[in-house]
């Protein structure tokens, strides 16, 4: 977490971001009014000034006041992470289980036409950029179609206080088809060669030979040996269950984190940039760390080998 601070603080203050120049928004000002903002916002100090003071006022739990916001940074990356929890679980989740379902139906069944047809989504999908995906499925659905609202949490006029929980799942559909769309094709296409592996093995052939075969064969011998690696890469798909939803969330304009995190970047909002930046860092690394407690949860084995030594 330290080296992800100092150097996402050195990239951020080597870009042409200045938040004196954002705020002042071309009003022509005295350089003595300048000096003065450049005080405030802590631009005229040396590099490494810059930074031992912001990993001091880390270190307290202070991530500075947002400038667009005008509230803690901490307070404002709660508010907008609360929103988008519930996107990046249903997207995890669906793109998990469907992901894995059709990796081990296209492995079972291969060379057959449905391990072409997942094969050929899958590659097409990964090719794509999910804000193109998003925009595809905007066009479809909400605005030909009109099955679904264009975006937004709430409909407009309505305070999320307000606002009835049909209002806000509906407009919650889209944004979390577009991200399980998206995600599920990595998971399906390992777990689908994984499996593949697993069913030209010696030990697999030797179930064969004793009458075992269909889906007591994948069951039996097939999905215990897939499962872990396959939720190991699907935990360490957060990062990029991060970074999808900044760009789904624009593309639906979803008042979540992604959103600020863009607004954050175009309003040189660097405490908020900043803070979202570790706060990214943060969400993957418990990921990892998930993927790691999960396996003493799936496979006992792992637990009796530690004992053992």
């Amino acid at each position: 977490m330290v080296a992800v601070a100092i150097f996402s603080f050195i990239l951020l203050d080597l870009s042409p971001i200045d938040p004196v120049s954002t705020y002042l928004k071309g009003a022509a000002v005295s350089e003595a009014q300048r000096t003065i903002l450049e005080g405030y916002f802590g631009t005229n100090v040396p590099l490494p000034t810059k930074i031992f003071n912001w990993l001091m006022d880390l270190v307290q739990g202070n991530l500075g006041t947002s400038l667009i916001y005008r509230a803690p940074v901490l307070d404002v990356i709660i508010d907008k992470f609360t929103a988008s929890i519930v996107l990046m679980a249903l997207s995890w989740l669906l793109s998990g289980l469907i992901g894995f379902a059709l990796g081990v139906v296209a492995g079972k069944n291969k060379g057959s036409l449905i391990d072409k047809a997942v094969k050929v989504y899958c590659y097409a999908i990964q090719s794509a950029p999910s804000f193109w995906v998003g925009m595809l499925i905007l066009m479809v659905f909400a605005v030909y179609l009109k099955w679904f609202p264009i975006g937004f949490g709430v409909p407009i006029g309505v305070s999320s206080t307000d606002a009835t929980f049909a209002e806000w799942a509906s407009r919650l559909v889209l944004p979390t088809l577009t991200l399980s769309l998206v995600g599920l094709a990595p998971i399906a296409m390992y777990t689908r060669n994984e499996l593949i592996q697993v069913l030209s093995s010696d030990y697999v052939l030797f179930a064969k030979s004793r009458g075992e075969k269909g889906w007591d064969l994948v069951k039996n011998h097939g999905i215990r040996n897939i499962l872990l690696p396959a939720i190991t890469l699907q935990f360490l798909s957060f990062s990029e269950l991060f970074g999808g939803a900044v760009l789904v969330e624009q593309v639906f304009s979803y008042p979540g984190i992604g959103q600020t995190a863009v607004a954050a970047g175009l309003q040189s909002d660097v405490p908020l940039f900043l803070g979202i930046v570790l706060f990214s860092a943060v969400f993957v690394f418990v990921g990892n760390l998930l993927a790691d407690i999960s396996y003493y949860l799936i496979d006992p084995r792992i637990k009796e080998s530690e004992f053992g030594d």
